[in-house]
């Protein structure tokens, strides 16, 4: 017997719009969230718009302003760097494990994602190629029995997706992108954990060093 699921509330629906349109690089660092436009928007009260916004604030996807109201939060360069090194740490941990267990039905489905990744990322759909990505990682995380790390990678999710948009969106990035995560499917399959796991690093190096430059370009 499976579990019904519940429907969405209003407010669930409106907070997954914005944090879709900050993590989207649609709403841009600095950008001041106007209570009255966001209702008209999301239509939503604005009690729900100020719950949506306390909630995004706990994400630190948005900041507080000294003379009252919110903004989209920048992210320094301590904390880009920060990010990817954990990122580094955790994917690295397993892809290794998952490259010692994996199983042909696994590696198909990680075959499967990456095509429907790069497909989006052709039609230039970043969210749904996002989307695609948090389940290509989370299938491995999974899959090399690493449950506890991935919830410390759902933990930083948010700000993970943001910078993921920054770095798809970049000149390059979206063929480069999903040839790495096709090279990496490549090595599990071959069960070779350090080829797996020197993809894995290169792919974030060069993920870090194009999100430092854009997010300079932001905070400029």
């Amino acid at each position: 017997m499976q579990k019904v699921e519940r429907p969405k509330t209003l407010k669930e629906h409106a907070l997954d719009s914005l944090r879709d349109a900050i993590t989207s690089n649609s709403l841009t660092p600095g950008t001041r969230l106007i209570e009255r436009n966001l209702c008209e928007t999301l239509g939503v009260s604005r009690t729900v718009v100020r719950e949506c916004i306390r909630h995004l604030e706990s994400e630190h996807l948005v900041v507080g302003l000294p003379n009252a109201g919110f903004a989209v939060a920048s992210i320094s360069d301590a904390e880009v760097k920060e990010i990817y090194e954990i990122r580094t740490l955790l994917e690295c941990m397993a892809v290794r494990e998952c490259s010692k267990v994996i199983t042909s039905e696994i590696i198909q489905s990680l075959y499967q994602l990456h095509d429907q990744i790069a497909d989006h990322l052709a039609k230039d759909d970043i969210k749904t190629a996002l989307r695609l990505t948090k389940d290509f990682y989370e299938l491995i995380f999974h899959s090399a029995g690493k449950h506890v790390a991935w919830v410390l990678v759902e933990q930083l999710n948010s700000r993970i997706s943001r910078l993921r948009a920054m770095t798809l969106s970049s000149v390059g990035r979206k063929t480069a992108g999903p040839k790495d995560l096709y090279e990496m499917v490549k090595a599990l399959e071959e069960h070779d954990p350090d080829k797996a796991c020197a993809i894995c690093e290169r792919h974030l190096k060069e993920a870090y060093e194009i999100a430092c430059q854009l997010e300079k370009g932001n905070n400029s």
